[in-house]
């Protein structure tokens, strides 16, 4: 008697767009990432809690040891995220990545490396090896960067409503979408966003960086809006704001709202 063998795959392995949040740690203090960390969830537990982060530490001076960084990793845990890897850095962040045991997510480069940061780089670094890690960064520029004024698609529409737990992503250009946003449901665009209806979820524009996104709404009542990674969360709308025309943009690291 012959058994019957499933010759099917396992399973299927697709790359797609998700909802991860950028932790960018501006000095090596535990306690005080765990404290603030701790803040912003009690401020929004459905958007903080058990949320997937990545730890971005680009804006610190010298890269901390890997004590220091699983100090740090801990205090995310604790505040109640989970942290899934470290941002895109220097060779020495995909090397303290390795050890960590974690994986260098790459989205977040472009959003956050600061401007001009391969320059300052110390005059003893031996010249090979910057030509080598300039070499590996320009390689992946093209996926990282903001599209060049004018090179974006036309925009993608969105028929119909986004359903809680439905994420929509318009990659290099602007989201059109002619429904309600639900509660739970996510819409993001590398470019503009425009809802012709009533936006209840969650709307992030300028996801690669680009800061002179906005997003527009015909009936604002969101959890969430975002422009290259500011954003605002609203556990109660504004009485002026709620079921208007809203647009929403950036002045500096402002995000800022007014009716239209």
């Amino acid at each position: 008697m012959n058994a019957k063998v499933d010759t099917s795959d396992a399973c299927d392995l697709r790359f797609g767009q998700v909802g991860i949040a950028c932790v960018r740690v501006r000095r090596v203090d535990a306690a005080a990432l765990c404290d603030e960390l701790e803040r912003r969830v009690r401020a929004a537990p459905q958007m903080f809690s058990r949320a997937a982060v990545v730890l971005d530490l680009s804006h610190l001076l010298n890269l901390p040891d890997d004590a220091a960084v699983n100090a740090l990793l801990e205090a995310v845990r604790r505040a109640g995220m989970l942290p899934v890897g470290l941002a895109y850095g220097t060779s020495d962040t995909e090397a303290l990545a390795s050890r960590m045991g974690l994986p260098l997510i790459a989205k977040f480069r472009a959003a956050y490396e600061p401007a001009g940061a391969g320059a300052a780089a110390p005059a003893s670094a031996e010249p090979a090896r910057r030509s080598e890690t300039a070499a590996r960064e320009q390689q992946r520029e093209p996926i990282l960067s903001v599209p060049a004024p004018g090179s974006r698609q036309g925009a993608q529409h969105h028929a119909g409503s986004v359903r809680s737990g439905q994420q929509i992503y318009a990659r290099d250009r602007d989201l059109i979408v002619t429904g309600a946003i639900a509660n739970g449901a996510e819409v993001i665009a590398d470019g503009n966003i425009h809802v012709y209806g009533s936006l209840r979820g969650r709307a992030m524009a300028g996801a690669q960086g680009d800061e002179t996104a906005r997003i527009y709404v015909s009936d604002f009542r969101a959890e969430l809006v975002a422009i290259a990674g500011h954003y605002r969360v609203f556990e109660q709308i504004p009485d002026d704001l709620e079921g208007q025309s809203v647009q929403c943009w950036l002045e500096g690291e402002k995000l800022l709202l007014a009716k239209l």
